[in-house]
């Protein structure tokens, strides 16, 4: 249930989170030919994470530890993409993998209950040692007085 809860805020939030975004255009190299000198189709895509209102200081803490190696010094959140070779696809594409970044980063990982080692196993192992105990002991050459 809670999971549930956690995607609609999320899925509200989504539109606050975008606004948040910055973006900007710049020319970028590969196929595309003289398209590619005249037209600025990748995408670099910033954003603040202390400014943001849309997640709390728990959550900030929460993305600013987990995606510590994509920030700046500034406290920015850099992606770009440059994969298209339309403007628009690339923004869509960069806004669909930091929406993905910041969902992965918010996620909670289970916590592992050890399980017990059966009694099978147990005894299977004593079972183990007590044959190699023998087999040592009889490796012993022994005195008949």
């Amino acid at each position: 249930m809670e999971k549930i809860v956690i995607l609609l805020q999320m899925h509200v939030n989504r539109e606050l989170l975008i606004q948040e975004l910055s973006f900007k255009t710049s020319r970028s190299g590969g196929k595309g030919g003289q398209n590619v000198n005249k037209v600025s189709s990748k995408v670099m895509l910033n954003w603040d994470i202390e400014r943001s209102e849309v997640f709390d200081d728990e959550q900030k803490a929460l993305i600013s530890e987990r995606l510590a190696n994509r920030i700046s010094k500034e406290g920015l959140l850099q992606l770009d993409s440059s994969i298209d070779r339309s403007q628009l696809k690339n923004k869509e594409l960069v806004i669909d993998r930091f929406l993905n970044l910041i969902n992965d980063a918010l996620k909670v990982d289970a916590k592992r209950i050890p399980t017990k080692t059966p009694k099978s196993v147990i005894l299977s192992r004593l079972d183990r040692k007590k044959k190699q105990s023998s087999k040592k002991a009889n490796r012993q050459w022994k005195f008949d007085d």
